[in-house]
């Protein structure tokens, strides 16, 4: 056994200075005696791990160049440790399933996930999967069936950055029409524009602008299957109950598309409306923490702050950069959005009921001990000071002061 002692617990209504004791990995008492090992929480804040519903930063271990890549073993145990230290136990790797040849190649994601299957016992938190899946990206299909089945508990994300692109030029990207629809007017494929649109992502695939091109227009001529693939695939996801997430929404009509087919999260929605629409079913919300970190959105779409002030956000993800998760409950306290327990929720209790994870989350007697120890002294920003994935130390640190 272990107990906390003299710190801040944020408790799912109040936050108060008690003790907190774990035990076989589990929260088994909270305001009791010390009992066991005692661990000093006097001046900080004991908190629920930080729960991750999407993020892609790995890529950046696979792929620190362009074109440059590192063995996937080494890059998923640098990842591991990135993850702990910033204070996340628990944490779903984005691993998009694309067309593209290249880093989001469907054969990188093979490697990825076995990868992390065969790492498992080594790793300091709980490293799960969410299939960001290409939904112009049949390739997939088959791994979509192994994993769905394979002990990697995933959740599955429809993307559609096909129909994003081959959108007509005059349309900005959040004012595109839903993708499936009839009138979506499309642009040329002989247009000068549309090579430099893609430009960014021929480098990424390692290809030439012109054989993106023409691999896009190869690809684009399975539109027309797209949205029975779609249903065939989310069928599988709701037999084994995996949390189903639509994308960059930018129409009520999308939203309640991926709604009826069992997708009851809206990922990143870039408009008011989408975002409403949302709220309206009972569907979860996730923004950018970047997003809300900066201030604002880096392509012009909602502002993650303004959508926790509005009440229409219940989960923030790290998306590009794991530390930006706490860095933006920093930045929403300091502008007063919400109160730090609520901010606190967006990065724990949120992500926990929007993924199905019923065993964590928040501090209560029987939950799983996921639970961080925070440096925040008034006036500055907060920092991890310790990570508890199970009630297993995945990371301590003590400040050089």
């Amino acid at each position: 056994m272990q107990t906390f002692v003299g710190g801040q617990v944020f408790l799912p209504d109040e936050c108060v200075e008690t003790t907190l004791t774990i035990a076989d990995g589990v929260i088994v008492d909270i305001g009791g005696p010390v009992i066991g090992a005692e661990i000093d929480a006097r001046g900080k804040i004991v908190a629920p791990a930080l729960i991750d519903v999407h993020g892609d930063a790995f890529e950046r271990q696979l792929m620190p160049r362009p074109g440059v890549f590192f063995p996937t073993d080494a890059a998923l145990l640098d990842t591991d440790r990135q993850l702990a230290t910033n204070g996340i136990a628990t944490a779903y790797h984005a691993i998009t399933l694309s067309w593209e040849p290249g880093l989001r190649a469907v054969d990188r994601g093979w490697d990825l996930m076995r990868s992390m299957q065969a790492l498992a016992p080594r790793l300091l938190v709980e490293n799960r999967v969410q299939l960001r899946w290409e939904t112009f990206a049949f390739e997939a299909l088959e791994l979509i069936d192994w994993a769905l089945q394979a002990p990697l508990t995933p959740a599955l994300a429809f993307n559609d950055h096909t129909s994003m692109s081959m959108r007509a030029f005059d349309v900005r990207v959040q004012d595109r029409p839903f993708e499936l629809a009839s009138d979506f007017s499309i642009a040329s494929f002989d247009d000068a524009r549309l090579r430099q649109r893609t430009a960014g992502n021929a480098k990424r695939a390692g290809l030439s602008e012109e054989a993106y091109i023409a691999l896009l227009r190869k690809v684009w001529d399975r539109r027309a299957d797209v949205p029975t693939t779609i249903a065939d695939v989310a069928q599988k996801a709701r037999a084994v109950g995996a949390p189903m997430l639509s994308h960059d929404d930018t129409r009520a009509e999308t939203r309640c598309w991926f709604r009826e087919l069992g997708a009851t999260v809206a990922e990143f929605p870039m408009v008011i409306e989408a975002a409403e629409e949302a709220r309206k079913g009972g569907d979860s919300l996730i923004f950018g923490a970047p997003n809300a970190a900066r201030g604002g959105s880096h392509i012009g779409s909602l502002s993650a702050g303004d959508m926790v002030e509005a009440g229409l956000c219940d989960a923030l993800a790290s998306d590009y950069f794991y530390p930006a998760m706490l860095a933006a409950v920093a930045r929403l306290d300091a502008e007063k959005r919400a109160s730090r327990l609520a901010l606190w929720r967006l990065v724990s209790q949120g992500p926990a009921r929007m993924m199905h994870l019923h065993d964590r989350g928040q501090i209560a007697k029987g939950l799983r001990a996921d639970l961080v120890l925070v440096d925040w002294p008034a006036g500055h920003p907060p920092a991890i000071l310790g990570t508890w994935v199970a009630g297993r130390p995945a990371f301590r640190a003590i400040s050089a002061g």
